[in-house]
């Protein structure tokens, strides 16, 4: 498999305002755990009159860090990269506070499957924002202008921001540095993800700021590895079903067999998303509904 060039090292304090450019601030929020890592980054864009992008969690100490990095300006654009509750729980008490609209794509289309198996942070059902956004379109402030790019795969409703005057993008969880992003059928899709990973890198940016994590500032490199990385599981799961395996669980104890046996489940439903997406492009068949207990077979064009 490519070795994706992960980052994970970098320095921050909770509570504390970092500056990151001379028109970007971030505030991480104290929410660390297995699908956020150290926490919600949550970004400052312009002066004065700002835009915040993924304000996070209701947490009465990251209210209270968002209150001193905010004061003596007034939020007047929340951005929401996608609904779960990592990332938006805040945007309408953030706007409410300080007169401001609250931006995203709009709830998410399907409910995630799995049942039991929880492979996110959750997700904030209730979240709707003001202002559906439409894609390539373009938001201003005083001193910036940020273009809302649709970047499904990650959440049907997963959002970009690119801030035009310093060529960076604010990736959510659609890059991010430290680990690769969680997608999951039949809100999660691995075709739409591939698309989007390839537009992103095209577009040439000069530095990505994931909503966790660290930033990456090779884009276009980072973001290869991570398409080579998914094509070579995909060229694994062809080699799973010639040799026999044609369910899931199967191919998951096979290609997993070194992984920690507790995290299969999650491994079962990223397999899915890529059995789903192979069968669209034909090289593979199933039996029925594609699903964790379907069978599977070589496709015509495997």
């Amino acid at each position: 498999m490519t070795a994706i060039p992960f980052i994970r090292d970098f320095e921050f304090e909770y509570g504390r305002c970092d500056r990151l450019s001379d028109r970007i601030r971030r505030v991480i929020a104290p929410n660390p755990g297995p699908f956020t890592y150290t926490g919600t980054g949550v970004y400052i864009i312009g002066h004065g009159e700002v835009s915040v992008i993924d304000p996070g969690p209701v947490h009465p100490d990251h209210i209270e860090a968002l209150d001193r990095a905010l004061a003596g300006e007034r939020v007047t654009h929340v951005f929401v990269t996608h609904h779960h509750l990592d990332h938006s729980p805040m945007a309408h008490p953030l706007a409410e506070k300080h007169g401001a609209t609250v931006y995203g794509y709009g709830p998410q289309i399907t409910p995630p499957a799995g049942g039991e198996v929880r492979l996110e942070a959750g997700d904030d059902t209730g979240f709707k924002p003001d202002v559906q956004v439409r894609d390539g379109e373009v938001f201003r402030g005083k001193d910036w202008s940020i273009e809302a790019l649709h970047t499904p795969g990650h959440t049907s409703n997963h959002v970009c921001y690119a801030l035009l005057e310093e060529n960076t993008l604010f990736a959510g969880d659609h890059v991010m540095a430290w680990s690769t992003s969680v997608i999951s059928p039949p809100d999660g899709h691995m075709g739409d993800y591939l698309r989007e990973l390839a537009r992103i890198r095209d577009r040439d940016f000069d530095i990505l700021w994931p909503t966790h994590g660290p930033a990456i500032t090779e884009p276009r490199a980072f973001i290869q590895a991570y398409i080579d990385h998914r094509m070579q599981r995909e060229a694994q799961i062809l080699e799973q079903v010639r040799a026999g395996r044609h369910r899931v669980r199967d191919m998951v104890q096979a290609m997993y067999a070194d992984v920690d046996k507790r995290l299969h489940p999650a491994a079962a439903h990223s397999v899915l998303a890529h059995l789903i997406h192979m069968i669209e492009t034909g090289r593979i068949a199933c039996t029925g509904e594609p699903g964790l207990e379907a069978e599977y077979t070589l496709g015509v064009a495997a």
